[in-house]
């Protein structure tokens, strides 16, 4: 069984990869006539939409409010939900919910590496 570092590894060489093959397939996007055409086509239309949307969301500024008070609250929500069911979680607890339609929900817990940032020390 491989260990925690040879995985590590693999992982980063395989990103370094993609993001090769994606760096290649833009370029050659880049270089199709049709391709910038159509693009320059889509800033139109992107602004037009934009435009629409700004008109409507003018016209019914009180429930975009609304709307922006909801997703905080799920925000906040979904992170106390988190915490709630780690906490639950370490005590040893089963940790489960169920939704009105009485379906079963359990919990996925997921380990992300991110680089550490080393404090340095104060020479003497």
């Amino acid at each position: 069984m491989p260990n925690l570092q040879e995985v590590f590894n693999r992982i980063k060489e395989t990103k370094r990869k993609v993001k090769e093959v994606k760096r290649m397939y833009k370029d050659e996007l880049e270089s199709t006539l049709e391709y910038r055409e159509v693009l320059e086509k889509l800033e139109v239309l992107k602004a037009k939409k934009k435009q629409i949307e700004t008109q409507i969301k003018e016209s019914s500024s009180g429930e975009f409010a609304k709307l922006d008070a909801y997703k905080m609250h799920m925000k906040t929500d979904a992170e106390l939900l988190s915490d709630l069911a780690f906490n639950s979680l370490v005590a040893g607890e089963t940790v489960a919910v169920k939704d009105e339609n009485d379906d079963d929900y359990e919990p996925v817990f997921t380990v992300r590496f991110k680089k550490a940032h080393l404090v340095q020390k104060e020479k003497n």
